[in-house]
């Protein structure tokens, strides 16, 4: 019966094949993969050898560098970078959407372009900006009006690394879900407002409040999913900006970083595995706040 039902519809099952099959390459497989092999011993090398819940007992009770910094740096990382990225990304397509339509792609390509150039800003921008020097940008402006009396180790002192890192990340998170915001904004159907109006609101607030951010739910949902995986990836500014991996007594290191540093530099590919699959549920759960926030029953 679902063989006859399956060759009947044969022309939809052609077209969703290509995404089919790419999911499962890229994504289901590889998930799956991590799953088995968090209960593994695995070098990379020899076979992999089972040991059950070793891996997440170890990481929960005895891996410090888990505990006492991948862990809690990512969550303070995340829960700035992730909803301030977002609000700020709303902010700026808000007042861009507010633009003439012939000079508003100036300031959209403004906004984006350090979104897709990250690396080069990093190099022409951010790193002497943040020199621990004298001559570094922001050293020689503070020291020259006196808010400093020496200049200040911006990426190497673990008291300043992390303010770093979400700087510079903020600065850079305007990226797709920007994108996606302004396009929600911009399609919001004039007559609402109008009508809004007339049924007595008076101010812009009300009107974002009550009109438009209701009307591009799944743009802002887009966007939020977006803002949460790249807080969650973005583990390797840290060592960009200090030059040092790991980075100064572990004050920029995420849990991306802990992954690279069991499954890449120890070969501990089982480990690596545990880790990366506990990322994998702070991402899932991450993403299901923001379908309740902004999804609807339908998405669901």
């Amino acid at each position: 019966m679902m063989a006859q039902e399956i060759w009947r519809h044969r022309l939809s099952y052609f077209f969703i094949a290509p995404f089919v099959i790419s999911f499962a390459i890229f994504i289901l497989i590889p998930v799956l993969a991590a799953m088995g092999l968090s209960f593994t011993y695995f070098n990379g090398m020899e076979m992999p050898r089972w040991v059950g819940w070793k891996h997440y007992e170890y990481l929960f009770s005895q891996d410090s560098l888990f505990l006492q910094y991948a862990l809690p740096n990512t969550i303070k990382f995340a829960v700035i970078v992730g909803p301030g990225g977002y609000i700020a990304s709303f902010i700026l397509a808000w007042l861009i959407a507010q633009i003439p339509d012939n000079t508003r792609i100036w300031y959209v390509i403004a906004f984006y372009a350090p979104s897709l150039a990250a690396g080069v800003a990093m190099s022409i921008i951010w790193i002497p900006l943040l020199s621990g020097d004298r001559i570094g940008y922001l050293n020689s402006f503070l020291l020259n009006f006196g808010f400093i009396a020496e200049p200040r180790l911006w990426v190497l002192d673990q008291k300043y690394l992390m303010n770093s890192m979400i700087a510079v990340t903020l600065w850079s998170s305007m990226g797709v879900g920007f994108l996606a915001m302004l396009a929600g904004i911009l399609n919001v159907d004039k007559t609402l407002h109008e009508a809004g109006r007339i049924d007595g609101i008076r101010s812009r607030l009300q009107e974002v409040w009550l009109i438009t951010i209701p009307s591009m739910k799944p743009q802002m949902l887009f966007a939020a999913v977006m803002a949460i995986v790249g807080a969650f990836k973005a583990g390797y500014i840290g060592v960009e900006l200090s030059g040092q991996n790991p980075t100064p007594q572990y004050a920029g290191n995420l849990l991306v970083n802990h992954v690279e540093d069991y499954g890449l530099i120890r070969f501990e590919m089982g480990y690596a595995s545990a880790v990366s699959v506990v990322l994998l549920i702070i991402i899932f759960l991450a993403n299901r706040l923001s379908w309740r926030l902004f999804g609807t029953k339908g998405d669901e």
